[in-house]
């Protein structure tokens, strides 16, 4: 769908959404939309339902009721088999890293390209080196998680996030566990990435790095966005 304002293309939009989770209404009557190479920051309290609408961009909590298209897919009907599929075009950045600790940064990135499909040697490490020299790591790659700083590794999660060239970006909290600076080499890196084209959102607390480092901001209160 292409975007009221040009010819950027609407890649999540929802409206009048409901997001249940074990019966219980997560999120009510959301009205959100993110195009291409835009940067949203979502705000909330713990438990206000923003890991909820993450979550539903990417499948992982279905969407009970409304209008809710992401990529193209219409997020009530898609199916189980579809959504590896799906899931192939976004990149998702956790705060807690979930990188494999008994194996290199390289060979975590190498793991998802081959988990994706890739098969070529020679694309692999070529896209590999690519993603690392782009998040400044690329002298970094045969150290294990446990040899990184939290810095570093969030670095390596962005990389990881980046390898399929995916349309869209979630973050959930990636600064949560950094110390300022670090914190602000993050979201200046996430906004570089938007102004690539790739759609970016991003759950933050941190006030003080939206202040900074401005965008559109929508925030999960009362069980609804405003």
């Amino acid at each position: 769908m292409d975007n009221k304002a040009g010819n950027r293309k609407t890649v999540v939009d929802y409206r009048n959404v409901e997001l249940r989770r074990r019966d219980l209404i997560a999120l009510r009557n959301v009205n959100f939309s993110l195009c291409e190479g835009e940067l949203v920051y979502l705000t909330g309290h713990v438990g206000s339902g923003k890991t909820s609408l993450l979550k539903s961009i990417y499948a992982e909590v279905p969407v009970h009721s409304g209008h809710a298209e992401v990529l193209g897919r219409d997020m009530l009907t898609i199916k189980r088999k579809d959504i590896p599929a799906l899931r192939r075009e976004i990149g998702i950045v956790f705060q807690d890293f979930r990188l494999l600790s008994d194996r290199s940064a390289y060979d975590n990135l190498l793991f998802v390209l081959k988990a994706t499909g890739w098969t070529d040697r020679v694309q692999m490490a070529e896209r590999i080196e690519q993603t690392l020299r782009e998040v400044g790591m690329l002298n970094k790659g045969y150290k294990f998680p446990h040899e990184l700083s939290g810095g570093e590794q969030q670095r390596i999660v962005i990389a990881r996030a980046m390898l399929n060239r995916p349309r869209l970006l979630v973050a959930d909290e990636p600064t949560g566990n950094l110390d300022p600076d670090t914190g602000s080499h993050i979201i200046r890196r996430l906004h570089e990435i938007a102004s690539s084209g790739t759609a970016v959102i991003v759950a933050t607390h941190n006030f003080g790095l939206i202040e900074r480092y401005p965008a559109r901001v929508v925030r999960c209160a009362d069980k609804t966005i405003v």
